[in-house]
């Protein structure tokens, strides 16, 4: 006889048996081997999935064969596992996912679904109320056995939902982008609020320090450090109130965030705010060392180098505030016409000026001081193909910008006494710049010379300031440098910069050195001749004297866009220079 529409086979079939009837659950047992063998398989095809590079339609509908296959093996395990051995592999296979940058299936199919089983509120509904907070994912302590993992995937979720931002929207161009990013920052912050007390949590403190980092760097860069400035002082403070995070261990990145709030503040142009904040951390810095001088009467080189470089840091960010206060007049104050010339004092011996003589008594080798150079001069509000000069209207501001660039030049030659301001360039040399090493790196180690992002951004800078004689003076000292390496990063570097030489005459039509011509293949420098008839004929056409046509700066700007987009969302810092 037929079975009754409706009727429920599932019930008459037998369930398979959970891992405990088959004993301990541990590797050996049938249930746990197959669970395990069956994520290796998943993991590794969507891992393969990642690397292939086949055609887009036909690697999504492998994606979602993939996403469907561990969507059924969270299915089929459930039951057959015990709670607490299913909740840490959901966890494990999150982080894996996340390090594949599957971030959408982690945050869906394993921190997303881990959370469910506890919460059936919106999270992101519950991000302002501590005490909301704590008795939705903290019921019933947090000496609880899964506090540990709830943290965990309250965090995770966070960073996974940053990063499917960054992916749909990559410069937060849209509100909801950034709405979402100050969304993923306080509930980062609350659960760090929450977790503070208990020492033992001390982990999910450092790396909600980093998470917050990223993602307020990348605010940074979108005009956002007014917004942001509070989160980055409340990961400062996070470091220095967890004890196990005040060691020596982790000072080289609580002097990281004292530099990205003293940053904010200069953003924020409360310049002095990030004076004293910067003084505050060299304080905290002192206080550190002095206790580790008496805790042990041996210091290691390790532990020099950590001091050493959180000391520089704290210094730079004074440098940026003092090199420029300690020579303001007031209003009132008689400025005589009679200034110092440039190009005499670069006859004389280093240091020539007020300026260099403050980097050799706050610094004392050529990359600290060229990375004080680099970090005086960086302004947020500028942009390198809209240059400008300096804005101030006190001859002192202007010549300090210009014994900046001065001193930076002399630093970039390696002291050559044929390069100047006006002097000729130093095509032939340039093993003052490191091709492998940061400025940072060069203190530590001792080394002579600049790093090679370093050169390319103090070329940009003065670009930015239309300091055109210190720009055609470094710039092919700089491309040559560029050219003589093979790796993509320097070839991009190398791009950036001749397209800045080719829009010299756009922006300001003047007697310039360089031109480039693009061939098929290949791009190759081509000097082109002194009032040669193309350049003569470039110059008659619709562009005015400072007002360059609006197509060429859009396609200009667009084309250098393209160029200088990186693949990482990981955020202007000269201290990775």
């Amino acid at each position: 006889m037929a079975e009754p529409a409706g009727s429920p086979l599932c019930a008459l079939v037998p369930q398979p048996p959970p891992a405990s009837f088959f004993g301990a659950v541990a590797p050996g047992n049938p249930v746990v081997d197959s669970f395990e063998a069956e994520l290796r398989d998943v993991l590794g095809f969507l891992r393969r999935l990642g690397g292939a590079g086949e055609a887009k339609p036909q690697q999504h509908d492998l994606h979602r064969r993939g996403a469907n296959t561990l969507f059924n093996i969270w299915i089929k395990y459930k039951p057959r596992l015990p709670e607490w051995y299913y909740n840490e592999k959901l966890l494990k296979v999150g982080d894996s996912l996340a390090q594949m940058k599957e971030y959408k299936l982690a945050l869906l199919q394993c921190y997303g679904r881990y959370l469910q089983q506890f919460v059936s509120v919106n999270l992101d509904d519950i991000i302002h109320d501590v005490h909301q907070f704590k008795s939705t994912f903290f019921p019933n302590g947090f000496r609880d056995k899964n506090a540990a993992l709830m943290f965990h995937a309250l965090q995770e979720r966070n960073v996974c939902i940053y990063q499917m931002i960054c992916s749909s929207d990559r410069n937060l161009q849209n509100e909801g982008s950034l709405q979402t990013c100050f969304n993923v920052l306080s509930s980062l912050r609350l659960a760090m609020q929450v977790a503070l007390p208990q020492e033992n949590f001390c982990w999910l403190i450092y790396n909600g320090t980093i998470h917050i980092y990223t993602i307020c760097r990348h605010l940074m860069m979108r005009g956002q450090s007014a917004k942001v400035l509070e989160y980055l002082l409340w990961a400062s403070i996070c470091m220095e109130s967890s004890i196990p995070l005040l060691s020596v261990h982790y000072l080289t990145w609580r002097a990281t965030l004292y530099t990205a709030v003293s940053q904010c503040y200069f953003d924020c142009q409360a310049g002095i705010h990030g004076e004293i904040f910067a003084r505050r951390g060299l304080i905290k810095i002192d206080e550190l060392k002095q206790l580790e001088n008496n805790c042990s009467s041996l210091e290691n080189s390790e532990t020099k180098n950590i001091f050493r470089e959180a000391t520089l840091k704290m210094s730079v960010m004074i440098f940026k505030r003092a090199v420029y206060e300690s020579r303001r007049k007031p209003k009132s104050y008689f400025r005589p016409k009679l200034r110092v010339s440039l190009k005499e004092a670069q006859k004389l011996p280093w240091p020539r000026t007020t300026t260099e003589r403050l980097l050799t008594e706050m610094f004392d080798s050529a990359p600290a001081q060229f990375l004080a150079i680099l970090e005086a001069l960086s302004d947020s509000s500028r942009h390198v193909l809209c240059p400008a000069p300096p804005v101030p209207d006190e001859i002192e501001i202007r010549d300090v910008i210009s014994e900046l660039f001065f001193a930076g030049l002399e630093i970039l030659s390696g002291g050559v006494s044929s390069t100047g301001i006006q002097g000729s360039h130093c095509t032939n040399h340039f093993g003052t710049i490191n091709v492998s090493s940061t400025l940072l790196q060069l203190v530590l180690t001792g080394e002579k010379g600049v790093s090679g992002h370093a050169a390319v951004k103090y070329i940009k800078l003065a670009f930015s300031y239309e300091e055109w004689d210190v720009f055609d003076s470094a710039i092919e000292f700089v491309l040559n440098f560029l050219q003589a390496q093979d790796d993509p990063t320097w070839k991009k570097a190398e791009m950036e910069l001749k397209l800045l030489t080719l829009m010299q005459p756009l922006l300001f039509p003047r007697k310039f050195k360089h031109g480039f011509s693009i061939s098929e293949t290949n791009t190759e420098e081509a000097r082109m001749p002194h009032g040669s008839e193309k350049k003569q004929t470039f110059r008659k056409g619709s562009l005015k004297h400072g007002e360059p046509s609006n197509d060429l700066m859009i396609l200009a700007t667009t084309v250098f866009s393209c160029v200088s987009r990186s693949k990482q969302v990981f955020h202007s810092n000269l201290f990775s220079s």
